[in-house]
């Protein structure tokens, strides 16, 4: 785009002729001339420091996601050391590996949606991060979640922390399209994409269902209890270290 909109506004750059008779062209001309001349460097700069930005961006979250590995490798904390907007970037890319188009949100430390994702189904899916050093994630969090998925019609939503999630919180996901990713399973589960990455995984079945969460097979479950009781779904065969679902087809 740098490069198209030089050439284009270097052709505008042209001092019009002086017109006796039509000055107003003139000054037309004369506008048209200033803005191609200074535009065709201006706008291309423009263009070519957000492509800088966005690359150095880039880096920085596969830097996270690289240090995560190297951390839990060597047994060290992997998430002390981040700030929870450092803990927001590491998360989408996590899902942007995973296939995900990651759009971010600005809204601050626990401002309420902080990714939108988008699958290769095209449906939409809600992403809370809570970078949370002490304490468990409480029940509520889950449950002003699901009442944001609900009013935007997404198809599903993640909750994702560094920590762990009450029993309370657990329980009231359970059934529902919400996955709950404590920081053990973020860990484990970018430690298995990386393995997956290193050897082929043949499937004797063609239409294996891969778990959302940690990429493990799934079986078709029936919800037992709940709102959604009754109604099939397929569930992580990791359950219940991985709370991973999908909608039944």
């Amino acid at each position: 785009m740098a490069i198209g909109f030089y050439f284009y506004l270097d052709s505008l750059a042209v001092m019009p002729v002086i017109d006796p008779k039509n000055p107003m062209a003139h000054v037309t001309g004369s506008l048209t001339y200033y803005f191609a001349y200074w535009g065709r460097y201006l706008l291309p700069a423009i263009f070519i420091s957000g492509a800088v930005a966005s690359l150095q961006a880039k880096a920085k979250r596969e830097k996270l996601l690289n240090n995560v590995r190297l951390d839990s490798a060597t047994q060290r904390d992997p998430f002390a050391a981040i700030s929870w907007r450092e803990f927001e970037m590491l998360v989408g890319q996590f899902f942007r590996e995973k296939g995900y188009k990651v759009s971010e949100t600005a809204q601050g430390a626990d401002g309420g949606i902080d990714l939108h994702l988008t699958g290769s189904d095209y449906k939409t899916y809600l992403v809370q991060c809570k970078h949370w050093k002490a304490g468990k994630v409480p029940v509520n969090v889950v449950r002003e979640l699901y009442g944001v998925m609900v009013a935007e019609h997404a198809a599903g939503a993640f909750v994702v922390t560094s920590g762990q999630f009450t029993d309370e919180a657990q329980t009231f996901a359970n059934g529902k399209n919400i996955q709950l990713v404590d920081g053990r399973l973020l860990v484990s589960s970018i430690q298995g994409r990386e393995a997956l990455q290193e050897r082929q995984v043949i499937s004797s079945v063609s239409s294996a269902i891969q778990c959302p969460v940690c990429n493990s097979d799934m079986v078709l479950r029936t919800a037992k209890k709940g709102p959604n009781a009754g109604n099939q779904f397929y569930g992580c065969i990791r359950y219940p270290s991985c709370r991973g679902t999908r909608e039944a087809i």
